[in-house]
């Protein structure tokens, strides 16, 4: 699971407009959006032309509501939405710019890390690699490594941060990026137990998705002091409760991958320990390749199940944004249930509507 796009379908991108969040984040999206175009202006001097494509697109850093700029809020909603967050905890204005970078950094890393254990090739970075996706991927972990090290030294020549506290962070997110790809790594080959929902919510989707989101939170816990390092300390467990029920609702759009290979899912496990009979028999019969193909699988064989694991993700998003609102956040608590359903990349919003959608 990575810090993919989301707010794909319609309704969620009027749910932006029409609520004002949009508006909101503009001075968050333009923030990102210059970070991201300096991080590739130092891959053009790390790495020879010939591997290099086409560049971040001027529109990018539109926020007029193009496709361009909607494309891009899309993209890196989580790491707009940690800027303005910062932001509102008081964090300066120069750092909140070094976060925009190592945010893009952490992200790149993690999007290439999971495309070579998900099969993937989605890429943030402007690479011409030829063909195989996997050496895209190695290259641009290769590559984010040497970017977020060169974000870090630009921050020490500018007298921001000094080489024991760049250490630290690098430290500290390579600790924290390990402890997820243990977790992932373990799944390899698939799992033989399947956890009840409280202790798989507790072991991996906190691990999966809280621990990914909270990584945001590294560079500022080295860097900030007194009162603005508090409240950052304060809001990193809310944050990490958005990133648990983000995963919560991968696992809900994902649910026919994750039981082809047989990993941790949660509704595999509110199926196999609390499903009918029949869910049951339905779920083995998916596991042992002989199950129903159809493109509403969940909702017409796993509905109740479904949204009973759809509840822990609104119980998650609500605890995450009243928790973040007591400590200033602007971003209402009312729309939590809201942001639930617009979490998902693109192969997940047919689901997600339909399964928030009345009971006929």
């Amino acid at each position: 699971m990575t810090l993919s796009p989301v707010f794909r379908s319609p309704s969620a991108v009027r749910l932006l407009r029409d609520e004002g969040i949009w508006d909101r984040l503009v001075p968050a999206i333009r923030s990102q959006a210059a970070a991201v175009e300096r991080v590739h202006a130092d891959l053009a001097e790390l790495i020879d032309p010939s591997f290099l494509g086409g560049g971040t697109s001027d529109a990018a850093s539109r926020t007029d509501g193009s496709p361009e700029a909607l494309a891009f809020l899309q993209e890196y909603f989580f790491l707009i939405l940690f800027r303005s967050l910062f932001e509102s905890l008081g964090v300066a204005p120069d750092r909140l710019e070094r976060y925009a970078e190592l945010n893009f950094c952490i992200k790149g890393t993690i999007t290439a890390a999971d495309n070579i254990f998900d099969e993937q090739a989605k890429s943030l970075l402007p690479l011409e690699a030829g063909r195989g996706p996997r050496f895209l991927s190695i290259l641009q972990l290769m590559c984010f490594e040497r970017l977020i090290r060169r974000s870090l030294d630009r921050g020490i020549e500018a007298g921001e941060l000094g080489r024991d506290e760049a250490d630290r962070i690098l430290r500290g997110l390579l600790d924290r990026m390990a402890r997820i790809g243990r977790l992932e790594g373990s799944e390899e080959g698939g799992v033989s137990h399947v956890p009840e929902p409280e202790t798989m919510i507790e072991r991996v989707h906190r691990v999966r998705g809280g621990i990914l989101f909270a990584l945001a939170f590294i560079p500022p816990s080295v860097l900030e002091k007194g009162e603005v390092r508090d409240r950052l300390l304060s809001a990193e467990p809310a944050v990490a409760k958005l990133g648990t029920a983000f995963q919560i609702v991968d696992d809900l759009t994902d649910f026919e991958f994750d039981v082809g290979r047989g990993s941790h899912n949660l509704l595999v496990s509110q199926i196999h320990h609390h499903g009918s009979a029949a869910e049951r028999r339905a779920l083995s019969a998916l596991q042992a390749g002989n199950g129903v193909a159809s493109a509403a699988l969940v909702e017409e064989h796993f509905r109740e199940p479904a949204l009973a694991v759809l509840e822990r993700a609104y119980a998650e998003a609500r605890a995450s944004f009243r928790e973040l609102g007591a400590l200033g956040f602007w971003f209402p608590e009312s729309l939590a249930d809201e942001v639930v359903h617009a979490i998902v990349g693109l192969d997940g919003v047919r689901r997600m509507e339909a399964l928030s959608a009345p009971r006929p």
